[in-house]
């Protein structure tokens, strides 16, 4: 019997019209349908007007690993299981990861329906650099952890992407602000793609004090990377070998500077070269 495959849907983060029509199409003829919550995919099959003709179980985070070893034997069987969450990408903070390594050292083809993911939304949408970023999953519950882990982000030069509760966001908020600095800029996107979709844009500490009367609905939060601080020592030596070559002092600060983001001041840097000349 041929072996049958894994396919991970991409669902909906909140508009059904969102869907792919290759989702449409898995969700009609999977033999299976490991869903988050089996009463939410079946909703959301009713608003794409589409039939879900095979077995529907569950597939959430406490029965992950007790479901995984049934569903492989299911698709070395021949049958196509489709994995889903309750909205965008599985395995993004989202079951599916025991099933896919499982698929995967089964040797069993593994496929993904692409579609909508609430991280590459939010960084879309939020303005800040997106050539380079991370994502960090849910921000820690506890006060203490939660700083803890904001402090490995103070000098990250990536972009951050995380999730927060909308209980703990002003708190989360006012953490960051404190551990990273009030005008580090950040975003944060609530009920992205839905009606009342919001995205904020500010510094770390204005967005705490919007949070702090209470926040609804989905959260996610966009920070900005840390800027690059030069060395002056480095940045001065520099500014000497140009200045061996030939060239003038004020247009080596100028171009030393230009190169590196976060540098001082030319002044500062002039006056460094100045009293390393001397």
């Amino acid at each position: 019997m041929t072996a049958g495959r894994l396919l991970l849907g991409a669902t909906p983060l909140g508009r059904p019209e969102d869907a792919s029509a290759r989702l449409r199409e898995a969700l009609a003829s999977a033999d299976v349908v490991a869903a988050e919550d089996t009463r939410r995919v079946r909703t959301l099959a009713g608003a794409l007007d589409v039939r879900i003709t095979g077995r529907v179980v569950s597939l959430f985070d406490q029965n992950e690993a007790a479901r995984v070893p049934a569903l492989i034997d299911d698709i070395a069987g021949g049958a196509t299981v489709l994995a889903v969450s309750d909205a965008g990408m599985p395995l993004i903070s989202d079951p599916g990861y025991r099933l896919v390594t499982a698929a995967v050292a089964a040797g069993l083809p593994v496929s993904c329906l692409p579609g909508p993911s609430a991280v590459t939304t939010a960084l879309a949408v939020s303005g800040l650099p997106a050539d380079r970023f991370c994502f960090e999953g849910f921000a820690p519950r506890r006060d203490g952890a939660r700083r803890s882990w904001l402090a490995t982000l103070a000098a990250e030069p990536r972009t951050v992407i995380f999730f927060e509760s909308p209980r703990r966001l002003a708190d989360c908020l006012r953490d960051a602000a404190e551990v990273l600095g009030g005008d580090r800029a950040a975003v944060v996107c609530r009920e992205l793609t839905k009606t009342h979709e919001e995205v904020r844009r500010g510094g770390l500490a204005e967005l705490a004090e919007w949070a702090a009367d209470g926040v609804l609905g989905e959260i996610t939060v966009v920070l900005a990377g840390a800027t690059p601080v030069a060395d002056l020592d480095t940045l001065v030596g520099e500014v000497l070998v140009l200045t061996d070559d030939g060239m003038g002092v004020k247009d080596a600060c100028a171009r030393v500077i230009a190169a590196h983001p976060g540098a001082p001041s030319r002044r500062e840097l002039y006056q460094a070269v100045l009293a390393a000349r001397d």
